[in-house]
């Protein structure tokens, strides 16, 4: 780097012209000779370090007091362009943001769980026109189903019998009970849309379309698996919206285990009738009670239990008068019907406001499997209000099983559980106090053994047949529907108990750009049956613990 030799403005700004210029000329002169001796005279640095060599020409005695000055000038302006020049470089200098790249893993990971068994398992089948129709026969006399009773058959030579207005000498005539079951279509969409700007922006990265299409259609599957699950309609065929519960809030000594209401003030409290992914029903009337914010907890208990509902949501707020709905706060769920306020009530979350309207059933829904089991054709709902029996673990589904038999001669196939409900009749079994059964520990190569027991299938001790227990993922806590697939019974007529009937199947649909941007949706049009609902039943109820 070249060092530029100092104005003479620079130097001696506040001297005569004339004498300026003779001073200048003899610091120009004195720099130049002290340059080039700068590889022989003791003390100054190489040529190629200006700054070095101003410093030393500094403490070279021989210049006039004038040309240090001026030469101390020169030396402070280079300083700070050097500084200027070569400051040291780091991943937050010159630039905040660094210059190092970024190390970025393409594509994205998608860590969506979307499991569907229900839609993996059931039947799907083809329907026509605007709904599919079927025709039940459910009893005629001697099955004992359908209202049907019993008649003595014995006869005599004198017995007769009317057909129309003619008696002839034959045995008593039978009886039918029978039903039509029309199951309407309904049509589904889900849809997305990806800009341009986003699309192009992602390529080398991730392809934006493709991502936005397989997302559309795993929303669809997943969708469609809680229909199935939790679905509820409001056409006449179907179950309609759930009522509100009726309640009743009551002031108690804490349990032990229980965290008392820390405020004595008068609690204001509504509830809805839980239908699971899908919504809740109107709220119900309010009720009230009054903490003495020390030592009290709230029992909210459900006077009856409400057909179809998985559950009760409780809402709830304190003030000396009753607030208003948009301040009742949810405060919990249970899917018993007692409910219990402690501790520090919620002041903020969801509202009793926002369900003046109700959302457990839909105008383009059918009912699913809960809404059947749970519903007026369930073969038996065993509504336990409790825990699991510790002392007798699992009778709660053998009583299932002696009234599905009972009633109909069913022998369901399988269980769904949640995982809690599944992991509470483990340790049912487990830790029961007069529960008979072995477990056997495995024991591995390196010495230890694998602990832990898991239930997974239980002896129907009517029919004897082995049921499986399986959890489902989105089934809520509270609820074990009971299913058969077929029905044990020759010449029914019924292959699937259960089916998904559609018009069209899922049908993806690129729609053409009309701006600047690409949409994707899904289509499907159909509906779900169940084809003999009494051969299926559930147990409800189920006290979380």
């Amino acid at each position: 780097m070249s060092l530029e030799a100092p104005k003479v403005t620079d130097l001696f700004g506040d001297v005569k012209p004339v004498k300026a210029a003779e001073l200048h000329e003899q610091f120009i002169g004195e720099l130049n000779k002290s340059f080039a001796n700068a590889s022989t005279t003791p003390g100054l640095a190489p040529a190629a370090d200006p700054v070095a060599q101003m410093q030393a020409l500094v403490a070279n005695k021989s210049l006039s007091p004038d040309a240090v000055s001026a030469l101390n000038n020169a030396l402070s302006a280079q300083t700070q362009m050097n500084a200027d020049i070569v400051k040291d470089i780091s991943l937050t200098s010159p630039l905040s943001t660094s210059f190092a790249a970024f190390d970025l893993e393409a594509p994205a990971k998608l860590l969506t769980p979307r499991p569907t068994p229900l839609r993996n398992k059931l039947p799907r089948k083809k329907g026509v026109g605007t709904s599919h129709r079927i025709k039940r026969l459910t009893g005629y006399t001697g099955t004992g189903t359908g209202g049907q009773g019993n008649i003595w058959p014995g006869i005599t030579e004198t017995t007769t019998t009317s057909f129309g207005s003619i008696a002839y000498e034959r045995g008593p005539k039978i009886s039918y009970s029978a039903e039509d079951a029309i199951f309407p279509y309904f049509s589904y969409s889900l849809s997305d849309s990806v800009s341009f700007d986003a699309q192009f922006s992602g390529v080398g990265f991730q392809d934006l379309r493709q991502l936005s299409s397989t997302s559309v259609l795993y929303a669809t599957m997943l969708m469609e698996e809680r229909m199935l699950l939790m679905g509820r309609g409001t056409d006449s065929n179907f179950s309609g919206a759930l009522a509100a519960p009726t309640i009743t809030a009551t002031a108690r000594t804490a349990a032990t285990g229980e965290t008392p209401i820390s405020s004595g003030t008068k609690v204001w409290v509504k509830a809805t009738s839980d239908a699971g992914s899908f919504g809740e029903s109107v709220v119900s009337s309010v009720a009230s009670a009054t903490p003495d914010g020390s030592t009290q907890v709230i029992d909210v208990v459900i006077s009856a239990p409400v057909t179809g509902a998985l559950g009760y949501k409780v809402y709830a707020g304190a003030a000396g008068t009753e607030p208003t709905d948009a301040n009742k706060f949810y405060n919990g769920r249970s899917a018993t019907r007692t409910i219990t306020l402690q501790g520090t009530l919620a002041v903020t979350g969801d509202t009793a406001a926002n369900h003046a309207s109700d959302t457990s059933a839909y105008a383009t829904g059918y009912d699913g499997i809960l809404a059947t089991v749970l519903g007026a054709k369930s073969g038996y709902n065993n509504n336990i209000n409790s825990a699991f029996s510790t002392s007798n673990p699992g009778v709660e589904f053998q009583t299932t099983f002696y009234n599905l038999y009972n009633n109909v001669k069913a022998d369901p196939d399988e269980i769904f559980l949640n995982g809690s409900d599944r992991k509470q009749l483990s340790d049912a079994i487990k830790n029961g106090s007069t529960a008979n059964y072995r477990l056997n520990l495995t024991q591995t190569d390196a010495g230890d053994y694998i602990g832990g027991a898991t239930i997974g299938a239980l002896y129907n001790e009517i029919t004897g047949k082995m049921v499986d227990l399986t959890v489902h993922p989105w089934l809520p806590q509270g609820v074990a529907p009971v299913l058969s697939y077929t029905l044990p019974i020759p010449d029914t007529q019924v292959s699937n108990v259960w089916e998904v009937v559609n018009v069209q199947d899922y049908a993806g649909y690129q729609w053409p750009v009309v701006d600047f941007q690409y949409a994707f949706s899904t289509y499907f049009r159909g509906t779900f049956m169940c084809a003999a609902p009494s051969w299926n039943g559930a147990v409800s109820g189920i006290k979380a613990v």
